[in-house]
């Protein structure tokens, strides 16, 4: 079984995807996934600037940057523009805060998890 982390229109879920062998039979009915609520924002290190880290959900290119050192934002709020496989995808904020750093610039590829802000919340 593998995990995955999907995005789709700025509702996150986590789903567990099962590997079959090319001879096993598909089950005749699937059952619906649950939608898991959206991940805590994650902590950022003892010492690091900033308080809550805003990570790319997904790789690919930074095509805009929504804020600056010192905006004030509130939950949901766009910080960045991600392009992913031709799609441009907002990255929101994940609490209301103060932007203490922005850790890439346009133009920059990311991978998934690449700490895109931090926020002081």
């Amino acid at each position: 079984m593998k995990r995955y982390n999907i995005t789709v229109n700025g509702n996150a879920y986590d789903v567990t995807v099962e590997e079959l062998d090319a001879s096993a039979e598909a089950p005749a009915a699937a059952p619906a996934p649950k939608a898991a609520k959206k991940p805590a924002a994650k902590a950022a290190p003892a010492g690091a600037q900033g308080g809550v880290k805003v990570e790319a959900p997904m790789p690919g290119n930074v095509v805009d940057i929504k804020v600056k050192v010192g905006d004030k934002v509130s939950n949901g709020d766009d910080i960045a523009i991600v392009e992913a496989m031709k799609m441009e995808n907002a990255i929101p904020a994940p609490c209301d805060g103060v932007i203490a750093s922005v850790n890439v610039s346009k133009g920059d590829s990311v991978n998934t998890g690449t700490v895109i802000a931090t926020i002081n919340a």
